[in-house]
């Protein structure tokens, strides 16, 4: 099942013509991001953070106060994934962070930071003085990072398959319909994300939260693009998309012959 959560957030808008490396499909939000600024975060920061450790004065509880989803850190760093998958950060150039910044309509520091986490899931390289290059990726380290994937998943679900119950099953179907959802309409970025949403909902029935964050790293690094590689098409994703729902009928159905060959099969034939 190629490239997929439930969204960590709401993906931006983009626009034509965002990294001027890949040419014809970059796109990158519209205009500044909305509400966040980086000087009222700075000014703001030490009241929520006293207000987090429980301090306050004249005796008053604190104030509740309203709890935003992205900062503008998090806004970047969707992007900037999504622009991975898509292959719109193309593997081997170098990107500065000033230059990126001013294409999003926000200082260079959030991007900074943001490729500095990208450069920790191994996305990137840091380079001293110019910025950060896509990671160039063949055909051997995905293959690696399926058989590790497979080592991982492929017993747990086959266990989950013998003793989870149908009905916990059933309360994954819309998380298997949103990736048909996104491979319908050739999304490879909302599809990435839905389909590693679908997979940490299936291992998260495991109860094991090491084993859930271990394999989502995993399954993400797997979804960026190969160098020179032929990006997805839509009826590779419908296929993908159409294993998800047909594994969660064989779990439903409790049928652990149909499970074990379609989870096989999902690791040998795909990277999702």
């Amino acid at each position: 099942m190629e490239q997929g959560s439930a969204r960590e957030g709401a993906r931006p808008a983009y626009a034509p013509g965002a990294f001027p490396c890949a040419p014809g499909s970059a796109r990158v939000p519209e205009g500044r991001l909305p509400e966040d600024r980086v000087p009222e975060q700075a000014r703001g920061r030490q009241g929520e953070e006293e207000q987090a450790r429980g301090e306050h004065t004249h005796g008053e509880p604190p104030a509740p106060r309203a709890v935003r989803r992205h900062s503008v850190r998090g806004q970047i760093l969707d992007a900037l994934r999504a622009a991975l998958v898509d292959g719109e950060l193309v593997p081997g150039q170098v990107y500065s962070a000033p230059a990126l910044g001013a294409r999003f309509g926000v200082s260079a520091t959030p991007v900074r930071e943001a490729m500095q986490r990208l450069a920790v899931e191994g996305a990137v390289e840091v380079v001293p003085n110019r910025g950060f290059r896509v990671t160039e990726r063949g055909p051997r380290e995905l293959a690696e990072l399926a058989e590790v994937r497979a080592l991982i998943e492929v017993p747990v679900m086959l266990g989950l398959a013998r003793t989870v119950p149908a009905h916990r099953w059933s309360v994954l179907r819309p998380l298997a319909e949103a990736t048909v959802a996104a491979a319908a309409v050739g999304d490879r970025a909302a599809y990435a994300e839905s389909d590693r949403a679908f997979h940490r909902a299936v291992l998260a029935l495991s109860g094991n939260e090491q084993l859930v964050t271990i394999a989502d790293e995993l399954h993400r690094r797997s979804q960026w693009p190969l160098v020179a590689g032929p990006a997805t098409r839509r009826a590779e994703l419908l296929a993908d998309a159409a294993e998800h729902t047909a594994l969660l009928d064989a779990l439903i159905a409790q049928d652990l012959t149909v499970v074990q060959a379609l989870v096989r099969e999902h690791f040998n034939g795909a990277d999702g």
